[in-house]
């Protein structure tokens, strides 16, 4: 929301509602695209001659995203992400891979994933597994999607997981669209 601050002359009123929203995603890039967001739509204040005053609403302020991107702190945030992927071991300290498994009926697609997440454990020495879960939207039109994360600390670690699981389907019959696999996905969604 753009507003001309009517108590204090040339001074562009940038209001920023729920600037949090976004942390909430399922995603490691979640900080990132509000940072991002919040800086960019503070940039809308305050241009030329005009002065700017920006409003942050937020229900998590200590967040560090939201706390850099009112100061305008790229490289304090940059820092501070570098930081949290490092520990948490994402890109690019690790590679990754989503995988969809897709089926009509919500029972199919619980079957299969646990079947590949069986599959993938243990895992090898470099590969973490996190799920089979819900994929964070459960059903698209008339299909059920569950999902398993791959992080690897390498690619070929991660290339031999997965012709694992394309073997296993193409052996199993699977549909066509029933194992999606997205390595380095832009979004977990």
């Amino acid at each position: 929301m753009i507003a001309k601050g009517h108590d204090i002359p040339n001074v562009t009123l940038v209001g920023i509602v729920l600037a949090d929203i976004g942390l909430s995603m399922p995603d490691f890039r979640a900080a990132e695209r509000s940072f991002q967001l919040l800086t960019q739509a503070a940039g809308r204040a305050g241009r030329g001659d005009m002065r700017g005053r920006v409003v942050i609403q937020t229900l998590n302020p200590d967040h560090y995203a939201v706390r850099l991107a009112a100061d305008q702190d790229y490289e304090a945030f940059y820092k501070k992400e570098l930081e949290f992927r490092k520990w948490m071991r994402y890109p690019p300290f690790a590679v990754m891979a989503n995988v969809l498994v897709r089926a009509s009926h919500q029972e199919d697609a619980l079957r299969m994933a646990t079947e590949l997440g069986y599959l993938l454990n243990p895992p090898v020495q470099g590969l973490r597994v996190m799920g089979p879960a819900e994929a964070p939207v459960l059903r698209v039109k008339s299909e059920f999607r569950y999902q398993i994360l791959l992080k690897a600390s390498g690619r070929q670690i991660l290339r031999d997981a997965l012709g694992r699981l394309r073997e296993y389907a193409e052996a199993n019959r699977w549909g066509a669209t029933s194992l999606v696999i997205d390595v380095d996905p832009i979004s977990l969604m």
